[in-house]
């Protein structure tokens, strides 16, 4: 395993094997010998180049060496892939081992106690979060969440990471507090139960949702409460889902836009697998619902009240 990972490192990244020939144990055998001309004036602007000494050379690519192979074993004993980590987050091979122990100790043992199982989670879908500082990030980060956005437990705390790990890597003072402080001014004031949301970008992810809807005619104020009303509906993309269902429901529905300004669920069901197979029904018997009590209610309630109403016409 440990020669494995070392010929991996070398072949994936090439400037490694060339600072450290010894990671696929390349020796100097063959280094040219250098030869200088004796220079007898002072006004050279020549100097012969300090070249490291082999032995240097050699005790700093065995030092790597060695804390490379600390680092394999240590978190192949926690089941983690150090070869996967490594290509997505390559800062892991310069973190000093006693930095990773430091962050896998803080999460997985009392107050924060994650399981091994949920802890390779949050690892496998953020990486970061084994190289950031424990004291100066890691730490502010949780205590964040627990004073300021009101998170009410850890038992809520762990709840939140498992959903969004990359919280865990967000600079307080420069992402999370922000966010913050946009959702509570924007009238949602119980963020902790959208910590999902707080590490969104205020000026690329949140504001330019709300701005898509005010360009559809809604006033601000009305744009802005239908996100207030449903905030999960930050998470979805402009293009991959607000273009399409939108268009769906004005062209082949036959519907007024501001629907959704009552009732911005609408986004969270499925177009393909809900919104038009729905609609198609009720076409075919010309029924028209509102959108609540056509996409809210489970499939057998949904035919119940179509063959009912069908029926009463």
């Amino acid at each position: 395993m440990q020669q494995e990972a070392l010929s991996f490192l070398s072949s994936s990244f090439p400037s490694l094997h060339h600072n450290f020939p010894t990671l696929s144990r390349l020796r100097f055998h063959n280094f040219p010998a250098l030869s200088f001309k004796p220079n007898t004036s002072s006004s050279s602007l020549f100097k012969s180049p300090d070249f490291p000494s082999i032995s240097s050379t050699t005790t700093t690519t065995e030092t790597l060496e060695s804390s490379i192979h600390e680092k394999l074993i240590y978190l192949d004993s926690l089941g983690i892939d150090f070869l996967t980590l490594i290509n997505r987050h390559p800062p892991l091979l310069s973190t000093a081992l006693s930095a990773v122990e430091s962050v896998v100790d803080y999460m997985t043992t009392p107050p924060i106690n994650f399981t091994l199982q949920d802890f390779r989670r949050l690892v496998s879908m953020c990486p970061e979060l084994l190289t950031s500082p424990l004291t100066s990030h890691t730490i502010p980060v949780i205590t964040f969440l627990l004073r300021e956005v009101g998170v009410d437990s850890i038992f809520d705390l762990r709840q939140a990471l498992r959903r969004r790990p990359r919280l865990l890597v967000c600079s307080v003072d420069h992402q999370l507090r922000p966010t913050l402080y946009f959702l509570q001014r924007i009238g949602i004031l119980d963020p902790h139960k959208h910590t999902y949301l707080l590490s969104c970008s205020v000026e690329h992810k949140l504001v330019p949702r709300i701005d898509f809807f005010e360009k559809l005619g809604f006033s601000r104020r009305s744009a802005t409460a239908m996100f207030k009303r449903f905030p999960q509906l930050f998470n979805y993309s402009i293009a991959e889902n607000y273009e399409p269902k939108l268009n769906y429901l004005m062209v082949e529905m036959g519907r007024d836009v501001r629907e959704v300004l009552e009732f911005p669920q609408y986004f969270s069901f499925s177009l393909e697998n809900r919104i038009k197979p729905r609609h198609e029904a009720c076409a075919a018997k010309g029924v028209r619902f509102p959108l609540p009590v056509m996409l809210k209610t489970n499939e057998a309630g949904f035919r119940d009240t179509l063959e009912v109403h069908f029926c009463n016409e």
